[in-house]
Order: structure tokens, then C-alpha cells, then sequence
């Protein structure tokens, strides 16, 4: 699939912005995080600055963005009319919760956790979008969506690092808890690489044209004589040897980099903000190169069509 800048900076920034949601909303009302306002404000604005600049750029991969409105009819059958409906929805939970935890301390108890579930069913939801679909069979894959809610608590687990860093000190329990994050960030991520690898071709022209039990099944000559959008589209490739070099840059900056760096902020031996923000630039670069990876690398089953010898 083609890897539209504009799914891929929604992807990364709403999952850290909701990553960081579900951490404020079940930590900060038990104590676990710092409770001042400045922390708390800076820290919800954020998210949630990161989650709205997610949500308005996925718009931008739409040929008519004025129809967007559309889409949020169709949440009893579709995942991305889901999405739209909870990412709208979290939005009251989490302002009230920000004015609970800025004006009415004692409320944020009540509006931290909810705010915390319905950001965890909105990641969820955009896992699901392309976790459901059938013809995309690296797509179609267990792992998808815990992949995407632990890389969103991971990166905004480190966001809130960050924060921390800038107005005071850093939480132990914040620091393990991205640590842990990104450990097992990696852990999903390489062993959904090596599943998908190592998984056999769910459809050839063979099983296309059920024809394959006669013998090998092979195209006459090419359906256009130019590209059309669905090539451009869904015909994407991308060489292994840039697989190869994008997976490492993952690995190194989106989980090596910043677990060295938040395992040298809780040893106390790095200056914090400096080293937080570099965890923040670090994970941020890699979870771009991961998220471009897992479009650049689908295949569509439609690729048969136009010569491809199996998906």
C-alpha cells in the first residue's frame, strides 16, 4: 500500500496523544503521577494537541475532506466510522477531566479513568481499521492491534517523560513504566516481523482463478498500458533491502535509543531534559519509519491482478 504522509503523522501523533491520555487517566487521579497544575496542564495539552493534529491530517488523505461528515454514520459496521465516533467522543471526558484536575481536584477521580478506556477503544479502533481487513493479509495479522496500543503507550509514556522533565522531577513509577513500554513494544514489533515473514502466500492467481490445480497460473500480458490509481495505490512496493535498513532504524531509534537513554534517567546518571527530549525526538523518528513500514510492506490481494505472483 502506498504510505500517505497524512495516515502516518495521524497514526503516530494520535496514538502518543492517546497513549499519554490513558497514562495521565489512570495514574495522576491515584497520586501515581505529579499533581500540579502546571504539569497537569501542559501535559493534557499536549495529548491532546497531538491527538487533534492527528485527526485533522488524516482528513487530508481524503479526495473530498468536505464529505468526511459521512463517515460517522456507518459505526455499526465499520471500523473507521468507529473511530471517528469515539475520537469525537473522548473529547468530553478528557476536557472535563483537565478542568477537574486544573479547578475541581476531587472529580478527577471520576473523568481520569474514563477518559483513560475511551482513549484506549479509539486506538483500538484505528488498529482495527486495518486489522479487519481480509485482503490485506499482513494487515489481517493478530498482533496488529496490540502493537498499535502499546507503541501508543510506549511513545506516550516518553511524552510524558518529557513533561516531567520540563516542570520538575520524573516519576520513578513514569520512568519504568516507559521502559516497560518500550520493551515490550519490541518484543510485539520483532516478533510480528518475524510471523509475517515466515508466513506462507494467502493467494496467488492459482486461488484467484481456482485454477491452480491444473498448474502454474500465469498472466498473458499486463491488464493497462499505463498506471492507474489502484497501482499507484495498492500496488506498492518497496525492495527488501530497504526493508531491511528502515526495520533497523525502528529497532534503533523507535526502541534502542530511548530505552538506553530512560534506563540512564532512572539510574540518575544523564541531565533530564536534555535526555528526555532526545528519548522523545528518538521515538518519534522510529515510530514514523515502523508506521511507514507497515503501509509500504501490505500487499493487496488486487496486486494478483496486475502481475504480482502471490500475496
Amino acid at each position: 500500500m502506498h504510505p500517505a504522509a497524512s495516515v502516518i503523522f495521524f497514526t503516530t501523533a494520535s496514538g502518543a496523544g492517546y497513549g499519554m491520555l490513558v497514562l495521565l487517566g489512570a495514574l495522576a487521579p491515584s497520586g501515581l503521577l505529579p499533581t500540579d497544575r502546571w504539569f497537569g496542564g501542559v501535559a493534557l495539552a499536549l495529548a491532546l494537541g497531538l491527538v487533534t493534529a492527528g485527526l485533522l491530517s488524516s482528513t487530508f488523505h481524503l479526495h473530498h475532506p468536505e464529505r468526511a461528515w459521512r463517515a460517522f454514520s456507518q459505526w455499526r459496521s465499520a471500523w473507521l466510522s468507529r473511530e471517528g465516533v469515539l475520537a469525537c467522543l473522548t473529547y468530553a471526558p478528557a476536557v472535563l477531566f483537565a478542568a477537574s484536575w486544573l479547578y475541581f481536584e476531587a472529580l478527577s477521580g471520576v473523568w481520569g479513568p474514563i477518559t483513560a478506556g475511551m482513549a484506549i477503544l479509539t486506538i483500538y479502533s484505528t488498529s482495527m481499521i486495518y486489522a479487519s481487513l481480509k485482503t490485506i493479509p499482513r494487515w489481517h495479522h493478530g498482533l496488529v492491534p496490540p502493537v498499535y496500543l502499546i507503541i501508543g503507550l510506549a511513545s506516550g509514556a516518553v511524552w510524558l517523560v518529557a513533561v516531567s522533565a520540563g516542570v520538575g522531577e520524573i516519576p520513578g513509577l513514569l520512568l519504568y513504566v516507559a521502559l516497560a513500554g518500550i520493551a515490550s513494544a519490541a518484543a510485539l514489533k520483532l516478533l510480528y516481523w518475524r510471523s509475517v515473514d515466515a508466513a506462507a502466500p494467502s493467494s496467488s492467481p492459482g486461488t484467484a482463478t481456482a485454477l491452480g490445480h491444473i498448474g502454474t497460473v500465469r498472466q498473458l500480458e499486463a491488464p493497462h498500458t499505463v498506471d492507474n490509481w489502484v497501482m499507484r495505490e495498492m500496488g506498492f512496493s518497496i525492495a527488501r533491502k530497504h526493508i531491511r535498513k528502515l526495520r533497523r532504524i525502528t529497532v534503533v531509534l523507535g526502541f534502542a535509543v530511548p530505552f538506553v537513554v530512560l534506563g540512564g534517567l532512572a539510574a540518575g546518571s544523564l541531565p533530564e531534559l536534555p535526555a528526555a527530549l532526545l528519548a522523545v525526538v528518538s521515538v518519534s523518528v522510529g515510530v514514523v519509519a515502523e508506521r511507514w513500514l507497515f503501509f509500504a510492506e501490505a500487499r493487496h490481494v488486487v496486486a494478483l491482478y496486475y502481475g504480482r505472483v502471490s500475496v
